[in-house]
């Protein structure tokens, strides 16, 4: 199974604390060593890197540790092979045009006849059932509107296609068009938002500690999703088999409390 890390915030925010943990499970504390990759959105653009190589030895990793982007989405994914090679076009996320917007999407899990599912215009570069199922996916909402809809119209349309996907077997998922990141879980996912009053907080994979009261301003929030927590000293909140959240600006579609910190 692979790992999968997003992060929805209010303000453009540092991801790199966060990061740090997931880059270690590929391949140092974790099995999932056969490629990785990452995306930040900057506003209705996105900037992505992806490695074929572990990311717990991976330069480009080493890199982006020491440069602080700042996002209001991410989107990352450390990979261990289930099907589709351990190739450059196979690592996660995948992207696509779509109604003049950047979509994003990381998938861990398997997903038993995906590629029987008739596709659009897009198509997969790569031979992962996680490609499939992103194109399969878009090709869905091309279908369906011409141009953007409405984030809460988006909102419905991606749970109905996310619960066809779920009955095909794992599907852990990561989706953003920009403006709402969305999480599926198939089998295992948590969320933690953070926000003041905030404390201090410790990676599991490596020996980093944040205090993240001097880092903030009180209006700051920020969710971050993984497929297993990060932090040994947080309150973590699994979602349930099935679930589909939809982050705006940090929080879920829903809650008006929105208004970061480093994720």
């Amino acid at each position: 199974m692979c790992e999968l890390l997003g992060m929805s915030a209010n303000v453009p925010t540092d991801i790199r604390f966060s990061f740090a943990g997931l880059a270690r499970r590929g391949g140092e504390t974790g099995p999932h060593q056969d490629g990785w990759g990452i995306s930040f959105y900057e506003g209705r653009g996105s900037r992505s890197f992806h490695d074929p190589e572990p990311s717990a030895r991976s330069e480009i990793a080493r890199l982006l540790r020491q440069y602080p982007i700042k996002s209001r989405i991410v989107i990352a994914h450390v990979r261990r092979a289930n099907r589709g090679r351990v190739t450059l076009e196979n690592t996660h996320p995948f992207s696509r045009e779509l109604w003049g917007r950047t979509f994003t999407f990381a998938h861990n899990g398997q997903l038993k006849g995906v590629k029987r599912l008739t596709l659009g215009r897009f198509r997969p570069v790569g031979t992962t059932d996680s490609e499939h199922a992103f194109c399969w996916m878009l090709g869905r909402l091309e279908e369906r509107w011409g141009s953007l809809p409405k984030p809460t119209r988006l909102d419905g349309a991606v749970r109905e296609l996310c619960a066809e996907l779920h009955g095909l077997g794992v599907f852990n998922m990561l989706l953003s068009d920009s403006r709402t990141l969305y999480a599926h879980c198939g089998k295992r996912l948590c969320t933690l938002t953070r926000r003041a009053p905030f404390g201090t907080a410790t990676l599991i994979d490596e020996d980093w500690r944040v205090d993240f009261a001097e880092e903030t301003t009180p209006d700051d929030i920020v969710t971050v999703v993984a497929t297993r927590p990060l932090t040994r000293d947080e309150n973590w909140t699994d979602l349930a088999p099935g679930e589909v959240l939809a982050f705006r600006l940090g929080v879920p579609d829903g809650d008006e409390t929105g208004a970061g910190v480093g994720g």
